[in-house]
This record gives structure tokens, C-alpha cells and sequence, in this order.
């Protein structure tokens, strides 16, 4: 995609100048055509589609998504509810982005050709559903459904960063724990015992890892510093992410309960985009990749393309057997019945509260586990201490 500058003129002679994205030449005729304009003049730039110079994140598109619903539901134009939007936003990055949308929605543009303009600032699920309203004509009741989906999508979000609070801040304290221990306490029974005989081998060994943490402890900051950078390269490489994620879902119980996490989304997700117009391919699709799990989309490729072949929905989640059974008959209850898209809305519902379940049960699995790490690590270093201690006690006895 590349922009154009161009100079056209309308029905009454009227000149306009402005900018357009187009893929070629031809297109931006198209699209001035549309707006009943007659494309006098053009030249492409050299930029290319604009950089993210704000993004939003769920909270916030949340909040957008419902200022804009409440100002379509009581009959105020989208220019003027945009307008409000720009006025009363403080944030200078936002309130410039929402400026440049404006000022295309003013000057004739659809909104989604706005928002579709900056991209990375907005998701595409959010840019689907615009675009869906404004053909259905229901944009003020699709803004409405958007905005309860990211509310949801954000309360699911907040629950998982809380839940996920305790069990992180008792990982952070064992590992500066055993720091703690191997570099400031172990060294100070050290000095005792450099000439001692017969020191247990726990003890040695124990010894051993201290005297390397305090030696060569630039060396230890370095090897965790390539590992983080080599873990992050590893995520972004597509066969080993899918490995990763393929492994995630196999760890018994947890990934149990992600699944669930990953069913309750997909289903909320569909339930918004079916039940806006979209055709089934395209919310599957679009479904899917709210999930982030790589071996989840690629094997809902095969779903799309049975899909695409005639073959039911739910026939064709029943075959790659990836989310709960419940789900897939649910899905067939709302194909016989012709209500799909009030089936997905309900069985989302559910599954929000399942999800709910689903973290606190995630949750109550890593507590207990991180404690014992913790004492078990506690405990190995004692272990180590207490023999010295003593022998040296018995020492000073004799």
C-alpha cells in the first residue's frame, strides 16, 4: 500500500486536496469515486502506511469503544462523536491519532478506511466489527457489542496478571533467596572450615557453587542475559514456538484448564463477529488468532478449509478435537437450530465462568509448587551448613 496526495473536484467543481492509501493508482480513482470525487491530479509520496504512533491496549479501546457506542446510540453523528473524543482526550499520542481520524471521517471517509489507515494502532478484530457495522448499518450496535467484549476481554486480563501476582512475587524471592544464601551466608561459614577434614559431600558441593557464584558472578549475570535474549529469539521462531505452545497444552491439568481459558475466548470472539454479518470463514479466522496459541491456529487451518468445502462447523471442530466437547455441542445445537450466533453468546458465558475456575485452579496448582521449591531450596542449603556447624562444635568440645 502506498499514499497518495491527490487533487480532485466534485459534482459542483468544488476542489479538494488530500492524502489516500490505494494499492495502486487505479484504486484511489475507485475510492474518490465513491465519495463522488473526480481525481484531477495525484502523485505518490515516498512514506508508506503511517508508524503505530499510539496503540491501544484492551482497557483503553474498552472505554473508546463505549464513549463511541453511547454517542451513536443517542443520535450523534460519528464526526461529531468524534470530535467529542478528541476534545476530551488528554493523552497527547491518542489525542493526535484520534485528531488524524477525525479529520479523514470529516473529509468523507468511512471510519474503518480511517482506522484502517494507521495500522498497528488498532487490533483487527476492533477494525472487522467497525466495518461490519457500517455495511449492516448497526454500527451504534456493534460498537456496543465491541465494547463488551474488550471489557470482558480486560477482566479476564486483570484476573490472570492478579492471579498470576503471588506465585511470580514467590518465584522472585527464592531465586534472591538462594542468591542471598550462596553469596552472603555461605561465605561466612566458609572462612571457618577452608582446612576442615572429612566435609560432607552436600556441604563440598554446596561450598563449590558458592565459591563460583562469588567469583565468576559476571559470568552468571551474562549466561542469563544470552538466555533471555535467545528465549524471546525462540518465541518468534514459528517451529519452535509451536512446539512450545503444543507442549503447553499437554502438561496434565494445566493444560486443562488453558484450554478452557482458550474455549472461553474463541467463543465470545465468535459469538461478537458471527453475530455482526461477518461471513463464517472470516470470524473463524479472526477467532482464532485472539487465542495466540500457534498449534491451535495451525490446526484450525483444516477447520477453514472444510469449512470453506461445504462441512458443518461443528463437524469440522469435532475432527482436529482441540476444544472441549461441551463447546462442539453447543455449536451443533446452534446450527440445527438456526440461532448460532445466541448459542455462541450463551455457551461464551458459560465458559467466562468456567475460565474464572480455570485461573483460580491454575493458580492453587503453582502456589503449593513454588512454596516447596522454596523450602526444598531453603532447606538443601541448610543441610549443607548444619554439618559444619556441628563438626565444628564437637571440635571446640575436644
Amino acid at each position: 500500500m502506498a499514499v497518495y496526495s491527490y487533487v480532485a473536484t466534485d459534482v459542483n467543481g468544488n476542489i479538494s486536496r488530500g492524502k489516500e492509501i490505494a494499492a495502486d493508482h487505479h484504486e484511489l480513482i475507485e475510492k474518490l469515486k465513491t465519495r463522488q470525487l473526480f481525481c484531477t491530479s495525484y502523485k505518490e509520496r515516498l512514506e508508506k502506511a503511517q508508524q503505530v504512533t499510539f496503540k491501544y491496549k484492551t482497557k483503553t479501546l474498552a472505554f473508546l469503544c463505549r464513549q463511541l457506542s453511547s454517542m451513536l446510540v443517542a443520535g450523534i453523528s460519528i464526526v461529531r462523536a468524534l470530535h467529542i473524543m478528541v476534545t476530551q482526550e488528554k493523552n497527547k499520542k491518542a489525542k493526535a491519532l484520534l485528531t488524524e481520524i477525525y479529520e479523514q471521517v470529516q473529509t468523507g471517509r468511512s471510519l474503518s478506511e480511517a482506522l484502517a489507515s494507521k495500522p498497528g494502532s488498532f487490533p483487527n478484530l476492533f477494525l472487522s466489527m467497525v466495518a461490519a457495522g457500517e455495511a449492516s448499518g448497526n454500527l451504534d450496535m456493534i460498537m456496543t457489542r465491541v465494547a463488551d467484549h474488550y471489557a470482558k476481554e480486560n477482566k479476564t486480563n486483570n484476573k490472570i496478571k492478579g492471579a498470576m501476582m503471588y506465585p511470580i512475587i514467590l518465584a522472585v524471592l527464592m531465586v534472591f533467596i538462594v542468591v542471598g544464601l550462596f553469596t552472603f551466608i555461605f561465605p561466612m561459614f566458609m572462612g571457618l572450615f577452608e582446612n576442615a577434614e572429612d566435609i560432607p559431600k552436600l556441604s563440598a558441593a554446596l561450598m563449590g557453587i558458592s565459591t563460583f557464584m562469588t567469583t565468576y558472578w559476571y559470568l552468571i549475570i551474562g549466561v542469563v542475559a544470552m538466555l533471555i535474549v535467545v528465549g524471546r529469539v525462540a518465541l518468534k521462531t514459528p517451529n519452535i514456538r509451536f512446539k512450545i505452545d503444543l507442549f503447553i497444552l499437554k502438561i496434565p491439568k494445566a493444560g486443562e484448564l488453558l484450554t478452557t481459558i482458550y474455549t472461553a475466548r474463541f467463543a465470545r470472539t465468535m459469538a461478537n463477529l458471527f453475530a455482526s454479518g461477518l461471513q463464517m470463514v472470516e470470524c473463524i479466522e479472526k477467532s482464532v488468532q485472539t487465542l495466540g496459541n500457534s498449534y491451535i491456529i495451525e490446526r484450525f487451518k483444516e477447520v477453514v478449509e472444510n469449512v470453506k468445502r461445504g462441512e458443518p462447523l461443528s463437524q469440522a471442530l469435532i475432527r482436529i478435537n482441540v476444544f472441549n466437547p461441551i463447546f462442539t455441542a453447543m455449536v451443533v445445537v446452534g446450527e440445527e437450530s438456526g440461532s448460532l450466533d445466541s448459542i455462541l453468546a450463551k455457551t461464551a458465558d458459560y465458559y467466562d465462568e468456567e475460565s474464572d475456575a480455570a485461573i483460580t485452579g491454575l493458580v492453587n496448582m503453582l502456589e503449593p509448587l513454588m512454596i516447596i521449591l522454596l523450602g526444598g531450596a531453603v532447606a538443601l542449603v541448610l543441610a549443607g551448613i548444619f554439618p559444619l556447624i556441628y563438626g565444628s562444635m564437637g571440635g571446640l568440645g575436644n
